[in-house]
């Protein structure tokens, strides 16, 4: 009988959670997709939307279509006409929307992402792609169109021990598109702005730029950002960015690790990868306005569904 190999390196981290809680929570936030509250206020909903409303008058309030939006992002437009059709067969609600009404109120829908109400924040930023399209690579290479390839670049930021989600943004590939340091330190700007006190910035080494060092700097936020391989103290700008490196070197990668904290940043890792596992990494759109904010709507949701599971314990 051959020997089970053993495990590479030795496991350090401890987890600490209370995993019959966490499973539970994981059951929970699922159950949304059968939660009927929204008609309950229904009537009282189109009272408040139409009052003053010129023009055609709404059908279907603000509360159906965000219940119909996340699900949108597992099934198709047409297929969320077939969910209102049965719950108008079972008399749940009063009559149901055609999939072009609800593409209309869908498709450039840009959700809000509820802030933490606790103002200490230890931030870690990130970017990721979203492919373009659908269909299988030999598809597209075969007969798509001429930059039919492209991606959606998204960049979050999310706070590292809640692993709350607290600012996006999404742009498709290209020339003249800000950098992904450049939105991380707009996002900050933001965060500042509402009231939040950034203690910790973690990102990887594409952040190594002196404008992220400066920012951090001002704002009195430590950061644990790893040196790129190719740094040079010498051309280097920031003093605070200089000493950072020569600590680096000084310490080597583990100890450095070890001390900044750079763990933390596995959040943001962690918050890419459920989003793709839960919901897929491919866009439907074809407007690029609408490619940005179906990415959006997918980060926006999973986040809206972890709270979700969590205010129902």
């Amino acid at each position: 009988m051959a020997r089970r190999p053993k495990r590479f390196g030795k496991r350090t981290y401890k987890d600490h959670r209370d995993w019959k809680r966490y499973n539970e929570e994981l059951v929970i936030r699922w159950t949304f997709f059968l939660d009927f509250s929204f008609v309950e206020n229904w009537d009282r909903e189109l009272e408040k939307m139409n009052k003053g409303k010129k023009g055609g008058q709404y059908l279907f309030p603000n509360s159906f279509m965000h219940w119909l939006a996340v699900w949108h992002q597992l099934v198709n437009y047409r297929g969320l006409e077939g969910i209102a059709r049965k719950l108008a067969e079972l008399q749940l609600i009063p009559y149901y929307e055609d999939f072009s009404t609800a593409w209309y109120r869908i498709h450039d829908f840009m959700p809000e992402i509820r802030l933490p109400k606790f103002k200490e924040l230890n931030v870690s930023g990130d970017g990721t792609g979203m492919r373009a399209g659908n269909s299988g690579r030999y598809l597209e290479m075969k007969y798509g169109k001429k930059g039919r390839g492209k991606y959606v670049v998204v960049v979050i930021t999310v706070e590292s021990k809640k692993k709350k989600l607290l600012t996006i943004d999404a742009h498709v590939e290209g020339k003249g598109q800000p950098s992904e340091p450049e939105t991380v330190i707009k996002q900050g700007e933001e965060l500042i702005e509402n009231g939040y006190k950034i203690d910790k910035f973690n990102g990887d080494g594409a952040h190594d730029t002196n404008q992220t060092f400066e920012f951090w700097r001002k704002h009195k936020t430590r950061c644990a950002i790893p040196p790129r391989s190719n740094a040079k103290i010498r051309r280097t700008r920031c003093n605070w960015r200089k000493h950072e490196i020569r600590k680096f070197r000084k310490w080597g990668y583990k100890k450095w690790r070890k001390i900044r904290g750079y763990g933390d940043r596995l959040s943001v890792e962690g918050e890419n990868s459920c989003v793709k596992r839960t919901f897929g990494e491919n866009l439907v759109s074809r407007l690029e306005t609408s490619l940005c904010a179906e990415a959006i709507q997918k980060f926006v949701f999973y986040d809206f569904l972890k709270d979700y599971g969590k205010s129902k314990m």
